[in-house]
């Protein structure tokens, strides 16, 4: 499939409007993780966080909240909980939402801890500075998705961690961008272009049961 058919977008579609549903999007994700505290159920903060959006002027969801806890962040967004785990006082968990704001698809996802394991909070901090890596790496040498994708792997085994090549990314747009059949960021061959595709990135530790996630849009 020709790129130009991969990114196409809607007679309605704004790079403004797209570039305002992710900051929304990301000011939605930062108050549900407000919400989420040791103590709570991964369905409880699932559902917590559905009314919470409700309140903010979304259009509605376009997919599925994803919140897990624990062990359950090595798990992918296909893949179902294990159980319905309560969060630790020492902890890590992971948020995953895509809402649609302005007839525009925003899609964010972070890794927060609860407590001071350093090998939790240093997984949650480096899915967040694996991702700025490589979209500088992006950025500078206009690499395609696939090199993209081998250039994270190589990244996260220096930093420890062995990254998560199910996840690959995905085309946004506005609403529905599934009609536009972009397939995953990860299979492109061509370089992807600037507002139009989520670059995915999920970690794991190498021995202890737990991983992170970041996700954001490539600009």
């Amino acid at each position: 499939m020709e790129l130009a058919q991969r990114e196409a977008v809607g007679a309605k579609f704004s790079a403004a409007a797209m570039q305002r549903a992710q900051a929304l999007t990301w000011e939605a994700t930062e108050k549900i993780a407000e919400l989420i505290v040791p103590g709570m159920r991964e369905s409880e903060a699932i559902a917590a966080s559905k009314t919470l959006l409700g309140t903010l002027g979304m259009d509605r969801i376009w997919h599925p909240v994803l919140i897990r806890f624990g062990k359950n962040t090595l798990r992918t967004f296909s893949e179902r909980s294990d159980d319905d785990p309560i969060l630790g006082e020492d902890d890590i968990y992971f948020i995953d939402i895509g809402v649609v704001f302005g007839a525009h698809e925003g899609d964010c996802g972070l890794t927060r801890t609860t407590g001071s394991d350093p090998e939790m909070r240093r997984c949650a901090d480096d899915a967040r500075r694996l991702f700025d890596i490589v979209q500088a790496h992006w950025r500078e040498h206009g690499a395609s998705g696939q090199a993209l994708y081998e250039f994270a792997k190589a990244q996260a085994e220096a930093m420890g961690w062995v990254l998560n090549l199910d996840i690959k990314g995905h085309r946004v747009s506005d609403f529905p961008h599934a009609i536009y059949k972009g397939g995953k960021l990860g299979d492109l061959a061509d370089t992807p272009s600037c507002g139009l595709w989520i670059l995915e990135i999920q970690i794991a530790h190498p021995t202890r049961p737990f991983g992170a996630f970041y996700e954001d849009l490539l600009v």
